[in-house]
């Protein structure tokens, strides 16, 4: 593990598991709940190497589950808390997910995604971005920021906990197996220093609260009007939240014939096909969503007006697809899918479908 500080800040090269652990530390997170999964074992691994020198603690439980209502019982408690998974445990921890949604409960999910469904491959895929927009039973609201370089691996996670404990919805950020493993450089700083302000947390239930006014939170509601208050002011809560949390990023599509529409890694791929082709005067644009939920529906629309085609390409059979269909319903741009369940996609192979075009 790199041996560096938070003070300043510092050019490293390291994993994408060791910047989210980093990453923690510089949110000021006071403890991580886990179990061990591949590939997101070495977030557990690295923190546990930087909680004795900073104050921070770790526990590790008997399984997810356990992994994620332990991970809200310190929420809770007033601690700034986290958990960390993949695959079989994400859909494990999608329980706590739900719990987190009806008691609004500022919890933090690392998810590194690796292949399905079952066990299938501990490496990477990008098939998990349904159930960590949408696991949980009822209408639930989360955020879910996807990212795609260990730079914003390392920002977003921040960003999550300022997230979470600013809107008390649910957040995840959403890596992959690629991200988790492979090492690159970014920069790490203490976000305090940059001007950032890192949002505390405050117990919510126990002796800690200020008189010891104990709230009685509640996920059970004996009624389908009581429960119906309940939600309707959730998604009103939500309806005011998405405009200031909704994040994407777009090139070139006021003149493209054919935009690109990727997330997470895949964008990195995208991003350099879309380089590659208006260097030779071809007519593309790129759209990468950010969060993909709440998902920037509108900011497509209008990014695709002009388009004659939309070439969707991510590692999982039309997850993203599904999102873009919805968000462009009514719309006749024609949209093309790339689907690659479980593989990685290339710069070179996202040219190649353009060609076809």
């Amino acid at each position: 593990m790199a041996e560096v500080s938070l003070k300043g800040e510092q050019r490293v090269f390291m994993t994408g598991n060791e910047a989210v652990a980093w990453a923690a530390v510089a949110a000021k997170v006071d403890i991580m709940y886990g179990y061990p999964i591949t590939p997101q074992n070495e977030i557990m691994h690295y923190w546990t190497r930087l909680a004795p020198k900073y104050g921070k603690r770790f526990l590790q439980v008997e399984d997810e589950i356990s992994a994620g209502f332990t991970t809200l019982g310190g929420v809770m408690s007033g601690r700034k808390a986290f958990t960390a998974t993949a695959g079989p445990g994400n859909v494990l921890m999608q329980e706590s997910a739900g719990m987190a949604e009806m008691m609004r409960l500022p919890i933090v999910y690392i998810i590194q995604q690796r292949g399905g469904p079952s066990t299938a491959t501990v490496i990477y895929a990008q098939q998990e971005t349904t159930l960590t927009c949408f696991g949980g039973n009822g209408e639930g609201h989360r955020i879910v920021y996807s990212t795609a370089t260990h730079q914003e691996l390392f920002d977003y996670t921040i960003k999550a906990f300022n997230s979470a404990w600013t809107y008390r919805f649910p957040t995840f950020v959403l890596g992959d197996g690629y991200q988790a493993k492979m090492r690159e450089p970014l920069t790490i700083y203490d976000p305090e220093e940059r001007g950032q302000t890192l949002v505390k947390p405050v117990a919510l239930v126990g002796e800690n609260i200020k008189g010891k006014q104990f709230k009685h939170l509640r996920n059970t509601y004996n009624t389908e009007d009581e429960l119906y208050e309940v939600v309707m002011a959730n998604q009103r809560d939500w309806d005011a939240m998405a405009p200031k949390v909704v994040e994407w990023d777009q090139k070139g599509c006021e003149d493209a014939e054919v935009i690109f529409v990727t997330h997470g890694v895949v964008s990195r791929a995208a991003s350099t096909a879309y380089d590659q082709l208006r260097a030779q005067g071809k007519k593309v644009g790129y759209f990468r969503p950010i969060t993909v939920r709440p998902f920037p529906d509108e900011q497509l629309g209008a990014a695709v007006k002009g388009a004659k085609k939309l070439l969707v390409a991510e590692s999982a059979y039309g997850q993203l697809l599904k999102m873009v269909k919805t968000a462009l319903y009514g719309s006749n741009v024609e949209i093309v899918p790339m689907l690659r369940p479980g593989v990685g996609i290339t710069t070179e192979e996202i040219v190649e479908e353009y060609s076809k075009l």
